[in-house]
């Protein structure tokens, strides 16, 4: 198994802590040197719902509160979807620069930023994306949590309409 699948499995695993407490099933982990140095899964997307607690975003705050000594730029972000533009544009102002994900987010994914069009803060960002990787088993958590009933988070939408089209 190649070290981006090895890593995701981490990802995942947070993903699906998040999905036995009926959360949206989205898992984070930030690696540095093959450590995972934070990580975070996605709360509040049942009952109250609150949109600032994606799992990016959740293990972002980790990483600052832990005050690690790594430079942002030498950490790879694992995320089991990808990133929202909240979460793409926090994790690449914070200074990250290589994200790997399993899951495109068809809705809201904001990898495909055109930043070389925008503003000079943003144009001059090198960032590396990596998709797809253990996406499969990363559907199937997506799969399983838009099934249940009991989980009405993003029902009906596109997001949820493309994920169960997938085979």
């Amino acid at each position: 198994m190649r070290e981006h699948e090895i890593l995701m499995l981490l990802a995942l695993a947070e993903a699906e802590a998040a999905l036995a407490q009926g959360e949206f099933p989205v898992g984070c982990v930030l690696v540095y040197k093959g450590v995972v140095i934070a990580s975070g899964k996605r709360a509040h997307s049942s009952g109250r719902v609150n949109e600032m607690d994606h799992a990016e975003m959740l293990a972002l705050r980790s990483f600052l509160d832990a005050e690690p000594g790594v430079a942002p730029q030498e950490v790879t972000v694992y995320a089991t979807m990808e990133p929202c533009l909240m979460c793409f544009s926090a994790l690449i102002l914070n200074g990250f620069r290589k994200i790997v994900y399993a899951y495109e987010d068809v809705m809201g994914g904001g990898t495909n930023l055109p930043l070389t069009a925008l503003n000079p803060l943003y144009a001059g960002m090198k960032i590396q994306i990596v998709p797809a990787v253990l996406r499969l088993e990363s559907l199937a958590l997506f799969q399983q949590f838009f099934r249940n009933p009991a989980n009405p988070y993003w029902k009906g939408s596109l997001l949820a309409t493309y994920t169960l089209e997938q085979k």
